[in-house]
């Protein structure tokens, strides 16, 4: 059952597997484990961002493919559902409406980009996504009437998953059954789906032909292989999965703006997220994900409590100050790199 569900791609490491497991159950019961606003919204921003970085592994680590476009294709998911429930109002037939919309304009954008790009040098490829992202993001900034511009849209979402909708006035583990739990399963439940799919993509014939072009396009295209064909619907599936990312942000935060869903950091920490979990490895991005965002979320907190035991100390207050989080962050990720260069999945499998 466990094989099928995860189409025989098993951690093959008790490590691995014994971290996969403690992520999913921490994730799973992140409501009752980890109460408070602040864990609640980071689990299922973790929940997201493992659907985004998966997806832009099914690019980078499966089929060899940089992109810098992966944001714009997670902004119009994004977008879909904010410009959807805003005119259409807070329901879940607008919901619907804004992720098939969505999704419809990323697989398009996704398809145009692939068809006239691909056939083109990795590095060429790389600098038109980058082009195509930046006039897309001045497109949204500009066309302020309709999308927010950089103050972005706020919208009502359907009462049933907002705090204030109650499903029943029982607690279970004093935590109360309102719309918020329910919109947090909702994240859950399709994060898990989407992945789950993913994994499914990756482990059939299609992913294993994908691997074939990224190890060798030449070699394929001789044997028979319609490179560009596949190296596009690659494009197409990531540019999907990554708008419905996108839309399940979109509902969660209730905001939808440039500096949240399309903006060059975010595609950065994408990266670092394929990197540290480990490239070419669906549960990479679970583990990239979950490790980034938590010390995104909570490194800054770290350090003031790090800074405040050692006050009185030369020197390392001011080392752990708060304001230099972004500075250990990134010394994190060089030791990362340089301990674990095949990623942690990588380490923990070679070492079964």
């Amino acid at each position: 059952m466990i094989d099928t569900l995860l189409s025989g791609d098993r951690p093959n490491s008790r490590p691995l597997a014994l971290l996969l497991i403690a992520i999913g159950l921490c994730l799973a019961f992140a409501p009752f484990l980890f109460p408070g606003t602040k864990p609640l919204d980071t689990a299922a921003r973790i929940c997201i961002f493992i659907v985004l970085v998966a997806s832009y592994d099914l690019l980078l680590g499966y089929t060899g493919i940089v992109s810098f476009a992966h944001t714009m294709f997670f902004g119009i998911g994004a977008y879909g559902v904010a410009l959807a429930l805003g005119s259409l109002g807070a329901s879940f037939g607008a919901i619907l409406v804004g992720v098939l919309a969505g999704t419809a304009l990323s697989c398009a954008l996704a398809l145009a980009i692939g068809l006239f790009s691909l056939r083109v040098k990795a590095i060429f490829f790389a600098m038109v996504t980058l082009a195509v992202a930046s006039a897309f993001a001045v497109l949204v900034s500009q066309l302020s009437s309709i999308t927010g511009g950089e103050d972005g849209l706020t919208y009502r979402i359907p009462r049933e998953l907002t705090p204030a909708f109650r499903l029943t006035d029982m607690r279970i583990f004093d935590v109360r059954i309102d719309g918020r739990l329910l919109a947090y399963y909702l994240v859950f439940f399709c994060a898990l789906v989407l992945f789950l799919v993913m994994l499914r993509i990756v482990n059939s014939p299609f992913g294993t032909t994908l691997k074939a072009v990224r190890d060798n396009a030449f070699r394929a295209e001789a044997i028979g292989y319609r490179v560009v064909r596949y190296r596009t619907t690659a494009t197409v599936l990531s540019a999907a999965m990554a708008s419905l990312a996108g839309a399940l942000l979109a509902i969660w935060i209730r905001y939808t703006g440039p500096a949240t869903t399309l903006s060059m950091e975010i595609m950065i920490d994408i990266l670092l997220m394929v990197v540290i979990g480990g490239m070419g490895t669906m549960y990479g991005a679970v583990i990239g994900a979950s490790l980034f965002i938590l010390a995104q979320t909570y490194l800054q907190s770290l350090m003031a409590s790090a800074e405040a035991a050692t006050r009185g100390l030369p020197l390392l207050p001011d080392l752990v100050a708060p304001e230099r989080w972004l500075l250990w962050l990134g010394t994190l990720f060089i030791l990362s790199v340089y301990f674990f260069p095949d990623g942690i999945v990588g380490r923990l499998r070679n070492r079964g």
